[in-house]
């Protein structure tokens, strides 16, 4: 089984709580990522497009597969920071 998912790398975990703020006032997710997140995928909107089981660190694979489509993540650690998943298909 594989997804399509999207993400916000920060390197604090309020910087990721304020984010989840945003998102929860109308904010859309591609465009936090392009002005917030830390990873190259951010301009993308964060789209790490189609992966399956295992192609990303343990936590975040974990978090990015328990998402029903459209749901995001609560902060997800991992040893590169903070994230924020958006689950898409």
């Amino acid at each position: 089984m594989k997804i399509k998912a999207r993400h916000i790398l920060v390197s604090q975990e309020y910087e990721a709580n304020d984010l989840l703020q945003s998102l929860a006032q109308g904010k859309s997710f591609e465009e936090l990522a392009k002005a917030f997140s830390q990873c190259p995928s951010k301009e993308d909107g964060g789209d790490l497009g189609e992966f399956g089981r295992g192609a990303m660190v343990p936590s975040f694979d974990e978090a990015a597969f328990a998402l029903a489509v459209g749901e995001v993540s609560k902060p997800v650690r991992t040893q590169f920071g903070y994230h924020l998943i958006q689950r898409y298909a």
